[in-house]
């Protein structure tokens, strides 16, 4: 999966539009004019490139002062406006609200470098004890009676007399927030729904913690004749792993997907693919303190009592009103129109995976820990092409010039390395590239890459912003951030990464184009719309395999010769192979998400829904869900991914239909009067326009799924 996710102190905290707003507090701290003063991560950014974060300075010690004084200010920023004894306007109230907490927004920028990147078991103590202090300070705004009298009274207002546009939308987009998020309710329900939420993000940072606990401490160890079937490079890359935790003369396999995925691949080791199979898919389900299973029931229940309060049947249906499928039945009908040919191709493939098991005399029958095994060696017979051979031509460091190349082209982005120690990082494998516009020069904001799994650091792949594009106080540059999880190889190798890897990097870049080519002038518009804002990193995934970046970027780490044309034939050929896999584990999974939240949470016992609701579904026993429920952070380390886990396949939609209409353009992926509208429509106006707005003055109508079966596959049934 490209899992698209915001830093993870977004995902704690309950919000519909951005994450500006929605930090939350116990209690009111007492102000500390010195701290203010002497705490390093609440002072307005310095240096150049218009402030950048301290991140060379920061400590964990202290961020809890921080925080709790930032929130002190913030809520001060709240009461100036919900009290000012000025009639509302948009000015004295939505613009006021949108500055609001300026000194809170630049300590979560530290913030989400320790709870993501650099985590420590002090930090998550801190990070426990702030969580049910941000869920109140969150409560206090989003229960403010008075704020939301003056934002409902310049909304009515603006219902008779519309503003332009975008102050329009971004009046709308508050307005619904507060409304989702109970400022109509009673006294009673007011306290109760705080309450919930409270519980909630104390839920969501343990869910997280148990999570990280058991990618850390579940790491499998090889002997030197356990060996069999990995490439040079991942062994070398494991002893470095191993020695760095204290076993010199063995091999790690840690557990995160990076290193489980190639292990599981190419090792001939089936007992082995086993055990660190089942140590992934086993996270936060081991029966032990850190087993998830409890804490996921209490989630679901509490997310109901609170949707309850304010008159919706279930969560879904709550969650789902400001989302591009509206209602969660649009959502599973999508998804129940791709999964019988899904899981109909899965039962292909596991014929096919089965006879050359026959073939090579392995007497097996398929279990999940062969699939990857024997779908490789189906890939080499059907295609003649192997993965370890393609890895070969995909070197981290090209890879990341032809993000440039495509960004010059669509974008007119320039990226130019930052020297070391220009710019603050809080890590030092992590680099930075100043963005401008090629055209003019003119200062775009930097762009920070974090690309090596460590301890601490959460799994995946994610994109997120320090500073976000605004105009309406003065113009902000971007600061943005791609972080992977690529293995660090051993020292003088190449990085080699999968074609999917490959894929995900342009995919995280894909959500940093989007950052930088925003043009709004309002933080809250820089938020996006759950089931639309994959859509646009999905669809840059499309440029990697465009013949100008093959035949420029994809050369080989050792010989430096261009990837061969019967080599790119058999990728592309190749291209819909293993869809049966990859479409039903991320699916189970949307479905799972789905209809966990649809059922009845009073009396539901986690373990035995997943395995009933599996078995309805007709899941095929081979292979597991992307994410099993106890380790499915998307969902239940936060809201973001909460019964939107669907948005993956709805964006998918639109990116197939997109990529036809590139495809089909008079100058393919590369069109400059399409890539012109793409920029203007689709990543320029961010959430400032409806998204299926967005998409039909792009394509001229709406998407259709044909495109998305083509795109997989997938038999096309259905009448154009």
């Amino acid at each position: 999966m490209k899992p698209y996710v915001k830093a993870i102190i977004c995902s704690l905290l309950i919000s519909t539009t951005s994450c500006k707003d929605n930090q939350s507090e116990t209690e009111t701290p007492h102000l500390n004019n010195e701290a203010m003063s002497t705490n390093l991560l609440l002072q307005e950014w310095t240096g150049p490139y218009n402030g950048v974060p301290a991140f060379d300075k920061m400590k964990v010690s202290a961020v809890k002062e921080a925080m709790e004084t930032g929130m002190t200010l913030g809520l001060k920023d709240i009461e100036a406006i919900a009290n000012n004894p000025e009639a509302p306007t948009f000015e004295n109230t939505i613009e006021a609200f949108e500055r609001a907490g300026k000194e809170l927004n630049r300590v979560f920028a530290y913030y989400g470098i320790f709870s993501s990147n650099m985590s420590s078991p002090e930090f998550r103590d801190v990070q426990s004890e702030l969580a049910p202090k941000l869920s109140e300070y969150s409560s206090k705004i989003n229960q403010n009676t008075a704020l939301f009298k003056r934002i409902k009274t310049v909304y009515k207002n603006a219902q008779k007399t519309p503003l332009d546009s975008e102050k329009q939308r971004v009046l709308e987009l508050i307005y619904k927030r507060f409304e989702m998020n109970g400022a109509e309710l009673d006294d009673a329900k007011k306290k109760r729904y705080a309450e919930i939420n409270k519980e909630l993000s104390s839920l969501y940072t343990d869910f997280a913690n148990n999570v990280l606990h058991d990618e850390e401490n579940y790491i499998t160890y090889l002997e030197k004749d356990q060996l069999g079937g990995l490439s040079q490079a991942f062994i070398k890359s494991a002893a470095k792993i191993a020695k760095d935790n204290g076993e010199p003369e063995k091999y790690a396999i840690t557990n995160t997907r990076s290193s489980v995925d190639p292990f599981l691949t190419y090792s001939t080791e089936r007992k082995l693919r086993e055990k660190v199979w089942d140590n992934y898919y086993s996270r936060g389900d081991n029966g032990d303190a850190y087993d998830n299973n409890a804490m996921i029931a209490q989630i679901l229940k509490l997310r109901r009592e609170r949707v309850e309060l304010l008159g919706y049947d279930n969560y879904a249906q709550w969650r789902l009103q400001d989302r591009m499928a509206k209602t969660p039945e649009n959502a599973m009908e999508l998804m129940m129109a791709v999964w019988p040919a899904s899981i109909a191709r899965v039962s292909e493939e596991v014929i096919d995976m089965q006879a050359i098991a026959k073939r090579m005399n392995d007497d097996i029958i398929i279990e999940p820990w062969d699939y990857r095994y024997y779908a490789e060696k189906v890939r080499q017979e059907k295609y003649d092409l192997n993965s370890d051979e393609v890895k070969q031509y995909l070197q981290l460091d090209k890879l990341t010039e032809a993000l440039f190349y495509v960004a010059g082209r669509l974008f007119n982005y320039d990226f130019k390395p930052v020297e070391d120690g220009t710019v603050p990082v809080f890590h030092e494998d992590v680099k930075v590239w100043e963005v401008t516009d090629k055209s003019n020069g003119k200062h775009i904001g930097l762009w920070y890459l974090d690309p090596f799994a460590r301890s601490g650091k959460r799994s995946g792949a994610w994109a997120t912003t320090y500073r976000s594009h605004t105009t309406f106080d003065g113009p902000e540059t971007v600061l943005a951030s791609n972080n992977s999880n690529f293995v660090k190889p051993a020292p003088g190798e190449a990085v080699l990464v999968s074609w999917d890897d490959a894929e995900t990097f342009f995919h995280e870049f894909g959500h940093a184009l989007h950052f930088f080519s925003s043009t709004v002038a309002y933080p809250t518009l820089n938020g996006g719309v759950r089931d639309y804002t994959e859509f646009q990193s999905q669809l840059l995934e499309r440029w990697l395999s465009t013949d100008e970046v093959i035949n420029t970027f994809l050369v080989h780490n050792e010989t430096g010769e261009s990837i061969p044309k019967e080599l790119v034939e058999k990728i592309k050929k190749a291209s819909t192979f293993n869809q049966g896999f990859a479409t039903t584990e991320y699916l189970a999974s949307a479905l799972m998400d789905m209809k966990l939240h649809l059922a009845d949470p009073e009396t539901i016992d986690v373990d035995s829904f997943e395995r009933k609701t599996l078995a309805e579904l007709n899941m095929p026993k081979q292979l597991p869900m992307r994410h099993r429920t106890p380790h499915f952070g998307h969902v239940f380390s936060g809201e973001g991914y909460a019964t939107a886990y669907y948005g993956y396949m709805w964006a998918d939609v639109l990116t197939s239909d997109a990529a036809e209409a590139f495809k089909n353009a008079p100058g393919g992926f590369y069109d400059k009067a399409l890539s012109n509208k793409l920029v203007k429509y689709l990543f320029a106006p961010r959430n400032a326009m409806d998204p299926a707005e967005a998409y039909r003055k792009f394509r001229g109508r709406d998407a259709k799924i044909e495109a998305l079966m083509r795109d997989r596959g997938f038999p096309v049934s259905t009448e154009e």
